[in-house]
């Protein structure tokens, strides 16, 4: 069997796209500030955006635990399932991906920590290290702001319409 440099959650749709399930977190700390990791497609040199913590989950993986496992991965933060928020967002994204079109069904989880969280970057994959380069928190208004890329396309005005206590279905967003 050989090796997909995409992961091994990545399955095909009815269309033949190469098709998964994300989970990913929406971490805001107290003043506001979203963490963001800035990506790159290592196949595409010089391409880069910014993107909220998560990633792929497993065939029969529960979206929440999935979202708490990616946040202990990609962040450090260790954290029980019940205290994420949402989902909050949905959406149905396509993109280029180390040479392959791909699309990825995710859900938005929120979560809020106190100001001075370090990330902690043991647990990234492979993959993260070759195409994720920084992490920063972004204050909304300098996000919106800088001119940089970043997913979601409407996060600036998603959060501003973020209430501090989810209640309700998921929103599907672009």
């Amino acid at each position: 069997m050989s090796h997909d440099p995409l992961g091994p959650e990545w399955g095909h749709g009815p269309d033949g796209l190469r098709t998964r399930s994300a989970s990913r977190v929406v971490l805001l700390d107290d003043a506001g500030r979203v963490l963001l990791l800035r990506g790159t497609d290592p196949a595409r040199p010089g391409t880069d955006w910014w993107f909220t913590v998560g990633g792929g989950r497993a065939r029969d993986e529960d979206a929440r635990v999935a979202a708490v496992r990616e946040l202990r991965e990609e962040t450090g933060l260790v954290l029980d399932p019940a205290r994420l928020q949402g989902p909050v967002w949905r959406r149905s994204a396509e993109f280029d991906f180390l040479g392959a079109r791909c699309r990825q069904e995710e859900d938005f989880f929120v979560h809020r920590v106190g100001a001075g969280l370090v990330v902690d970057d043991s647990g990234w994959t492979e993959l993260e290290r070759a195409s994720v380069s920084q992490w920063r928190w972004w204050d909304p208004a300098d996000l919106a702001a800088t001119g940089v890329t970043f997913y979601p396309p409407d996060l600036v005005g998603l959060l501003a319409r973020l209430p501090v206590v989810w209640s309700g279905d998921p929103v599907t967003i672009d």
